[in-house]
């Protein structure tokens, strides 16, 4: 007896149809379906961008769960 596989809990992203699993999806208005679709292409392009790694690093180094480096508010001081 062949055993099927199930699916994996907890994947983020879609499959080619925009469903996570057998059942969901996305339900966007007509006018909207073109700028989702920009969206997602730029989303799934941000991750082979130098630039856009090299951003997410600093940002993620300077930022993210921890205290940021201090700077001068020159205007405001």
């Amino acid at each position: 007896m062949a055993v099927e596989p199930r699916p994996s809990f907890g994947k983020r992203d879609p499959d080619a149809r925009g469903y996570f699993g057998a059942f969901g999806g996305r339900f966007v208005p007509e006018t909207l379906v073109a700028p989702v679709q920009e969206l997602e292409r730029a989303y799934f392009a941000a991750p082979q961008d130098e630039t856009f790694k090299r951003e997410l690093v600093r940002l993620l180094r300077d930022y993210v769960g921890r205290a940021t480096p201090l700077y001068e508010a020159a205007r405001l001081s």
